[in-house]
């Protein structure tokens, strides 16, 4: 039987976040067309599904992150840098 694109993880793969933005973003575009594909079965569905919302907020926490740097070197913000 041919493997689909998403393949299930063992629970401590899928809570390891990626090292980099970009790593992240790579993943989370995987799933996403795995998810959209309409091939995978329910289980792996809804592990896809998990696995999309941690790299989410992942994402979106390095974003606000970089944003908050601009903001400090804009002037925008006397924030010190963390």
């Amino acid at each position: 039987m041919a493997k689909s694109p998403v393949s299930p993880a063992s629970p401590s793969a899928v809570s390891a976040l990626p090292a980099t933005y970009e790593a992240a973003l790579q993943e989370l575009e995987g799933l996403v067309s795995g998810l959209e594909s309409g091939q995978l079965p329910l289980d792996q569905l809804l592990s896809g599904y998990q696995r999309g919302a941690q790299l989410l907020a992942f994402c979106k926490g390095k974003l606000e992150a970089v944003e908050t740097q601009i903001n400090v070197l804009e002037g925008t913000e006397l924030k010190p840098w963390a």
